[in-house]
């Protein structure tokens, strides 16, 4: 049985012819359906090569697409920057130089506002009754408030450019900055817009969907571009209309201070010309007093000399009379020619009386001719001084003439004047005689410009210590 069993094991199984049939027709079922399976699969991949490649080739192309239009927002956005940069830039600019010159200005008042308070100074020593409270003194206080008041205006000016000025730089910083990374973000789209399948710089990333931190939406980035040109343009505007309000101001302070320098000429013209009439008057009075005293020494001495021609007729008259006493007996008569020679002595009296009474009432005259003519004199000196120091503050004013308006106080110093304007004044009849109508008629010409009466004390007191020490002499 052992010996059946492995024969058995030795030799492969026989089949029947049916499973022959069946074998045969598994095998060619089974290839034939791999065939079938296989060109499905082969028409499968085909297509979906195809597709990929035309899907990839078509996204590839829609990202070329948004990188394109993306570039052209950053190129829009770039070129608006830049030319809002550039009129950031010459508005920054424009305003510095109006800025310099609104400081020229300021700088320029100081000038005038020197000759102002060196006038008040130099007016502080006119003497006695020409110490008043004039209109040229009026004027000048007002001349000194209109400058301070100009300045004012233009150091607020200052401080408003200055302040406009940090906003534009601060406007245009930000502009700077936003155009910056436009470059950068420009520059990097463009590489990346250059980059394709054959690019040799090309790799794989990990993660390369992630969203980055801080990354915004694009209404986020077109808004933030927006607020910065809309803020520039507004700052831009502001600083016009600051311009435009600088350059008023300074014409509006010249015009003040050119106006007001007028009616201070003015007032001073009309004084010098009233304080020559009166000095005219005062020196021909002097004339006619020194004349009217030379004629009374001269009549006293005629009076006087009548007085001591008395005496002769006197004594003869008394000696006559005294040796008629000696007449002896009845020959002492009272006879006419006793009456006429006592007549003689009572009108040779009366004569001597009336001659030291004239003398007397002649010397008191004169012993007030001669007060008089001292106070004419004083008064004559007063007016002399007055007159000097007018017309010395109108040849200092006469530097307001040729400084420029934005002429600062050290250009002025290093102006040469060689050729300075003096006034030469004449000594014309008295007025109460002879007025030119000519000169007259220069002297009060001139703008006629209402002012109040300001009082010295009334001035600030850093004008009063600035004043202590002129800066400006003659």
């Amino acid at each position: 049985m052992a010996t059946t069993t492995q024969n058995t094991d030795q030799f492969p199984p026989r089949y029947s012819m049916s499973d022959w049939h069946q074998s045969n027709v598994i095998v060619r079922t089974t290839a034939q359906r791999l065939r079938d399976s296989s060109h499905r699969i082969r028409q499968e991949g085909r297509w979906l090569r195809n597709e990929s490649d035309n899907h990839t080739r078509w996204t590839q192309h829609d990202s070329d697409t948004r990188m394109e239009e993306r570039i052209d927002d950053v190129s829009t956005w770039k070129k608006a920057l830049e030319k809002c940069l550039r009129d950031t830039d010459e508005e920054i600019r424009s305003l510095e130089r109006e800025k310099e010159r609104c400081e020229r200005a300021l700088e320029a008042k100081k000038v005038p506002l020197d000759i102002a308070l060196e006038c008040l100074m130099l007016r502080e020593q006119r003497l006695g009754i020409d110490l008043v409270r004039d209109p040229v003194e009026a004027n000048l206080g007002k001349e000194v408030e209109v400058i301070e008041g100009c300045k004012a205006l233009l150091q607020q000016k200052i401080n408003e450019a200055s302040e406009q000025l940090c906003l534009l730089q601060e406007a245009r910083q930000q502009l700077y900055r936003d155009l910056t990374d436009k470059n950068i973000a420009y520059d990097i789209d463009g590489e990346c817009l250059k980059l394709n399948n054959i690019s040799t710089n090309i790799c794989f990333h990990p993660d390369p969907t992630r969203t980055v931190k801080g990354s915004v939406t694009p209404e986020t980035w077109d808004q933030f571009s927006n607020y910065n040109k809309l803020r520039a343009e507004a700052e831009m505007q502001a600083s016009q209309r600051l311009r435009e309000a600088i350059f008023a101001t300074i014409q509006k302070t010249a015009n003040d201070l050119e106006a007001q320098r007028q009616a201070t000429e003015f007032s001073y013209r009309k004084r010098i010309h009233e304080t020559e009439q009166t000095r005219n008057e005062l020196e021909w009075q002097q004339r006619n007093t020194k004349h009217e005293m030379e004629t009374l020494e001269s009549d006293i001495r005629h009076i006087k000399q009548a007085i001591e021609a008395k005496k002769a007729p006197m004594m003869v008259a008394q000696t006559r009379l005294e040796n008629r006493t000696y007449r002896p007996n009845v020959e002492l008569c009272r006879d006419t020619a006793q009456y006429q020679l006592c007549h003689e002595v009572r009108e040779i009296e009366g004569t001597v009386k009336a001659l030291v009474e004239k003398l007397q009432e002649a010397q008191n005259a004169h012993n007030s001719l001669t007060d008089n003519l001292r106070n004419i004199e004083e008064d004559l000196s007063v007016k002399v001084n007055s007159l000097a120091l007018d017309n010395r503050c109108m040849t200092s004013r006469q530097k307001l003439k040729e400084t420029p308006q934005d002429m600062t106080r050290t250009e002025l110093f290093n102006l040469t004047t060689t050729n300075e304007a003096h006034l030469n004044f004449k000594n014309p009849s008295p007025m109460t005689t002879m007025i030119d109508p000519a000169s007259l008629e220069r002297a009060v010409t001139g703008p006629m410009t209402a002012s109040r009466m300001t009082p010295v004390s009334a001035l600030p007191q850093s004008a009063m210590k600035s004043a202590r020490t002129p800066l400006l002499t003659n």
